[in-house]
């Protein structure tokens, strides 16, 4: 799942998106509300980590256009405005939470993951056939039997289970569980596809994972 973090302190930025990259998830910078704009408008996320001071910006605004455009979009705003009247403004501009720095990791961890549990509804499952993917203990398990993935395959096996019988193309595949620099000529997608498939289909005769040909995969249990 991408997360759009917007922020212009180059070193806050990196550090939060090592942190969010730790947790599973795919970070993307901005470092100006032109940018935000531009990222937020070409794509889908689960969540926008905002600052709301920004050289070419205003994070209220910005707030108030993104939630005019994605209401289902929650947004945190990150900021060093501490004041009452400035998280009172923040909230009252569409944000869903309000967070000051300097943060703690396990803060930040704690209200993103609440957060995204709130946009993904209040099941906190995703299931198809036998299989069942957890997403707040991140556990797979297919008949009752745990499966333990990496980071990237739990990711890719995520998208496959929001997207169940939608063929999808390995750029689409690289481009949701990778980043937007992801080269489409590399044969990753394959390989991660190749090993996620010995994983969770190597435990049933119902095989999930289906090859189109000339397009990429789908994932169904038909």
């Amino acid at each position: 799942m991408r997360i759009l973090v917007v922020e212009d302190e180059i070193k806050i930025a990196q550090y939060t998106a090592q942190v969010l990259s730790s947790l599973g998830y795919i970070p993307e910078l901005a470092s100006s509300g032109v940018r935000a704009r531009e990222l937020f408008s070409l794509h889908d996320y689960g969540l926008v980590i905002l600052d709301l001071m920004l050289p070419d910006d205003d994070g209220l605004s910005l707030c108030k256009d993104f939630k005019s455009q994605k209401s289902n979009t929650p947004i945190l705003m990150l900021t060093t405005l501490a004041e009452i009247h400035d998280k009172v403004s923040g909230l009252n501009s569409g944000a869903d939470d309000y967070m000051t720095k300097p943060f703690h990791v396990e803060e930040l961890t704690a209200r993103v993951r609440v957060l995204m549990r709130r946009h993904q509804g209040n099941s906190h499952y995703l299931r198809c056939a036998d299989l069942e993917m957890d997403l707040v203990k991140r556990q797979v398990s297919r008949s009752g039997q745990v499966i333990k993935l990496t980071t990237k395959e739990f990711s890719l096996l995520e998208y496959f289970l929001r997207n169940i019988g939608r063929p999808l193309s390995r750029v689409q595949i690289a481009q949701h569980v990778w980043d937007l620099h992801f080269d489409p000529e590399s044969n990753v997608v394959d390989v991660y596809v190749k090993q996620l498939r010995k994983k969770i289909d190597s435990v049933s005769d119902k095989k999930l994972i289906k090859t189109i040909v000339g397009i990429g995969y789908v994932f169904n249990h038909e």
